[in-house]
């Protein structure tokens, strides 16, 4: 028999026992199990409760609710992700990426992947409308690739400030169809957003008029 501590140790001898009372053994057990679940219940409340209001500091996690375009009609776990991989044509319609474009982005991209499919470009999309969450994740995820916010956001916008939360960017796969729509882009309305990103265009003219000069990078649409 092992040996409690000599302050909480009682000879079951003493009370007029041979071996332990197996009745009061089993109640003290269950008296255990049951202050140790409380403890353990405590413990993950005051743990997820820290977790919830570190949450919120987050930069990209605070104020989703309030981001504009992000209405309850899109709270139905859709991200609008799309693999890297394996973009998808703007007439697939059947994805939330391209469904929920804001209309005019989706009729520019298309009428442009019309056109340029006569020059023997494909126009594929690699992003076009995001949801919020989607969009703090890859905030999140990129201020762990750059080791700062500050670089990370360089290249991708808070939920707040993005264009493709509202539906209002699309990013194009592969060179030469980004390349394309740079130099043709103007005739639709759309127009190269970024320096640093090529592949990135929002609708800042009217079709026909003149792009705006392009910003640095991300952190300047803030």
């Amino acid at each position: 028999m092992s040996r409690l501590p000599r302050e909480t140790y009682v000879s079951p001898q003493r009370n007029g026992y041979p071996n332990h009372p197996t009745a009061v053994m089993r109640r003290r057990r269950m008296v255990a199990i049951v202050i140790a679940t409380f403890v353990a219940a405590a413990i993950a409340a005051g743990v997820t409760l820290s977790l919830m209001a570190g949450a919120s500091k987050i930069p990209g996690v605070a104020g989703i609710a309030g981001v504009p375009g992000a209405s309850a009609a899109h709270d139905d776990g859709e991200t609008g992700a799309i693999d890297m991989n394996d973009p998808i044509s703007p007439f697939d319609t059947e994805h939330p990426a391209v469904s929920r474009l804001d209309p005019a982005v989706r009729e520019a991209i298309q009428a442009a992947a019309t056109d340029a499919e006569a020059d023997g470009i494909e126009i594929l999309l690699t992003s076009g409308w995001r949801s919020a969450d989607y969009q703090a994740g890859l905030l999140q995820d990129a201020i762990a690739d750059y080791g700062s916010e500050s670089a990370a956001r360089e290249f991708v916008s808070t939920p707040e400030g993005s264009k493709h939360v509202t539906g209002e960017a699309v990013d194009i796969a592969r060179v030469d169809p980004a390349l394309w729509l740079e130099q043709y882009g103007a005739s639709y309305g759309l127009c190269r957003a970024f320096v640093n990103e090529s592949w990135h265009f929002e609708l800042l003219t009217e079709p026909g008029g003149e792009c705006p000069v392009m910003l640095a990078d991300a952190s300047e649409a803030a």
